[in-house]
């Protein structure tokens, strides 16, 4: 899978905004610190499409992107990415977050054009109570899921398979749905898009 053109197309927060697509939604979840709009620019190569910034908890609408890729069998494919609101930022009200969770339910249920989400997690942590319970809500709405460990490169090359496997463990996934990401090193990109690739197929 080769990306050729990103566009963004909008932001929104209710489901009766999103956008009218046939193209399926591959979206992207995890905390607010973790990396998020890094992984996506990257992915698509593109400096800035979208926001990173240096204060977790910035992204407070659902952001959809419309992708044109490649691939051996397709010329010319399409699917949007969804980047979700970051979850778990303690500085934001309670109010908030309980409308940020509701934001990202509601897409769960409701989006029907929605065919995988990855999970970012932070590689050189341990499994995260709040990863777990996405897991969890991805698991009973019968959403396949792929996870991502970000920031890759703050670990030595050896070591990370030892890192993969306590995530793994820890968030009770098969390790070989988790793969290993650096934005900085540009690694794992091919993997991911692999993933994406069979769950539109």
């Amino acid at each position: 899978m080769r990306i050729v053109e990103s566009k963004f197309i909008k932001s929104v927060v209710k489901p009766t905004d999103y956008p009218a697509s046939p193209y399926a939604d591959i979206a992207f979840v995890g905390k607010s610190n973790v990396g998020k709009s890094s992984l996506i620019n990257t992915i698509l190569n593109r400096k800035a499409i979208a926001k990173v910034s240096r204060i977790p908890g910035k992204t407070r609408l659902i952001n959809f992107f419309e992708i044109r890729f490649k691939t051996e069998e397709k010329e010319d494919g399409f699917v949007n990415f969804v980047d979700l609101p970051g979850y778990g930022y303690a500085k934001v009200s309670k109010t908030e977050r309980v409308s940020w969770d509701k934001m990202i339910q509601n897409y769960f249920k409701k989006r029907l054009n929605l065919k995988g989400v990855i999970l970012l997690v932070d590689i050189r942590h341990s499994a995260d109570p709040k990863d777990i319970v996405m897991l969890k809500m991805l698991r009973d709405e019968g959403i396949p899921f792929a996870v991502v460990a970000t920031k890759s490169d703050k670990i030595a090359k050896s070591k990370l398979p030892v890192y993969l496997e306590k995530l793994s463990a820890g968030l009770e996934v098969n390790n070989k749905s988790i793969y290993s990401f650096s934005s900085l090193k540009k690694t794992g990109i091919e993997d991911i898009l692999n993933w994406i690739n069979n769950q539109i197929l």
